[in-house]
């Protein structure tokens, strides 16, 4: 059976930790101005992708 290839671009955007799966925030490109600080420094914080989506996750990192 041949090897299972990972999807290269979930590889680049989720990190694997020793209990959950690290991911970016959203909403932190662009038109920064408008945002208030509070919600910048609350977006600087670990995101993990939610336990619904765990399992496509781990299938497209080849876990």
């Amino acid at each position: 059976m041949p090897k299972m290839k990972t999807v290269k671009s979930a590889a680049k955007r989720f990190k694997v930790g020793k209990n959950k799966i690290k991911r970016g925030s959203a909403f932190r490109s662009h038109i920064l101005t408008k945002k208030p600080s509070k919600r910048m420094r609350d977006l600087r914080q670990p995101q993990y992708v939610d336990s619904t989506n765990v399992k496509a996750v781990k299938a497209m990192l080849g876990i």
